[in-house]
């Protein structure tokens, strides 16, 4: 993306020393980072990266449009929908794959989004030791939106903790130490001290919620939650989970998120965006006619995760046999860019805007980014098996 610092990177790069700064990532919490870290991080112009948080703005403007909560009403399963909602996502992320259009210029393209929160914490650690192994110029930050490492652990302090001590507060997953994430939460249990709980170890009594705090061994009063619970997965891991608390009831807790804005801003709010940097996005129940060049689309479900059910490659027959319309968007392909030269090729990229959303203000804020490298047919770990310089990483943006 920055052809100089690009050229500088890879031929000052050697294995030895990133080897060392991998063994120094891993020594914080030893085993915790179950992902791929790619050997390189990127380098965003002004110029570019100006697109990319124009196209967030634009985004974002959807979002806070006093109807989107009845746009999306739809977007929340019967079943999962939890009393008590709050007005906004505390948390947003933007996943734009860097693409090449058909002039040949470079543009973002909004590929999913999400109200819900991915590597917040993780996203400080990585990036500040990166600099202890690689040349980073210092016009060149990880930090978006006007925040630096302070003012960024400041307000995400403030959106996880609200005004409640931290032994009030839990990130709730689903067997958290068992997930390939969990390096972030034993971040972010560093930076505010709350404790990562399964959801089988919450105790219910009627409307209250406790856990046990690790530290004092003694039944804890919870009164908000970092809610790290997809209901997709936990639907498809309750028989082995035995009893858990039944989140979905009126509780006496504070949320951050609250669970129906994965909903809300999802895949299931694309059809809703028009922007040369949205690829055209249709729920299948209203396409009249399958396009004639279908072999131009990509099939999602609405309510799966992870890419799981993604259909790239369709035929008509794939859109025949769908039972469920309604819960299903075509959407229009977009061409990567192998645009990070690797010594083996090139990588495509795409870069997650990662935004803050403090309860008072208007509108989220931008504040911080990760990316994923691939050489794959699509982003993810299934498709870069035995590949080099892929994986988790993280833009240098300009300033």
């Amino acid at each position: 993306m920055v052809p100089a610092l690009r050229k500088a990177f890879n031929e000052n790069f050697s294995q030895t020393q990133f080897d060392a700064f991998s063994k120094d990532l891993n020594s914080l919490h030893p085993g915790a980072i179950q992902f791929r870290i790619a050997e390189t991080p990127e380098f965003i112009s002004k110029d570019f990266g100006s697109k990319i948080v124009s196209a967030g703005d634009a985004i974002i403007d959807v979002i806070t449009n006093p109807g989107f909560k009845n746009l999306t009403e739809r977007a929340i399963p019967v079943n999962d929908r939890v009393p008590n909602e709050n007005d906004h996502s505390h948390f947003i992320a933007l996943d734009f794959g860097i693409c090449i259009e058909e002039d040949g210029s470079l543009s973002p393209q909004l590929i999913e989004m999400q109200g819900f929160p991915t590597l917040f914490g993780f996203q400080v650690y990585y990036p500040d030791l990166l600099r202890n192994y690689f040349s980073i110029p210092d016009n060149y930050s990880q930090y978006l939106g006007g925040y630096d490492r302070e003012s960024y652990l400041k307000d995400l302090g403030e959106v996880i903790l609200a005004q409640e001590l931290p032994e009030n507060v839990i990130l709730l997953e689903i067997q958290p130490h068992k997930q390939k994430t969990r390096i972030d939460f034993y971040c972010t249990q560093d930076y505010f001290g709350i404790q990562p709980v399964c959801i089988t170890e919450l105790i219910r009594e009627g409307r209250k919620l406790y856990y046990i705090n690790e530290k004092t061994g003694l039944k804890t009063p919870v009164h908000r939650i970092y809610n790290r619970i997809i209901f997709d997965e936990l639907h498809g891991q309750k028989d082995k989970l035995g009893e858990f608390a039944d989140i979905t009831q009126d509780l006496d807790v504070q949320w951050a998120p609250h669970p129906n804005w994965f909903y809300r801003i999802s895949k299931f709010t694309l059809p809703f965006i028009h922007h040369p940097f949205v690829p055209p996005t249709y729920f299948l129940h209203e396409v009249k006619q399958i396009p004639d060049d279908l072999e131009n689309y990509v099939l999602k479900p609405l309510f799966s995760f992870a890419g799981q059910g993604v259909v790239i490659d369709i035929v008509p027959a794939d859109i025949e046999k769908i039972n469920d319309p309604q819960n299903w968007i075509l959407q229009k392909k977009v061409k990567y860019a192998d645009i990070i030269k690797t010594p083996d090729g090139g990588a495509k990229l795409e870069v997650r805007m990662m935004y803050l959303w403090k309860d008072g203000d208007g509108r989220p804020k931008l504040a911080i980014n990760l990316t994923r490298l691939s050489k794959g047919k699509m982003i993810g770990v299934r498709y870069n098996m035995d590949k080099a310089w892929v994986g988790g990483s993280v833009c240098y943006f300009e300033r």
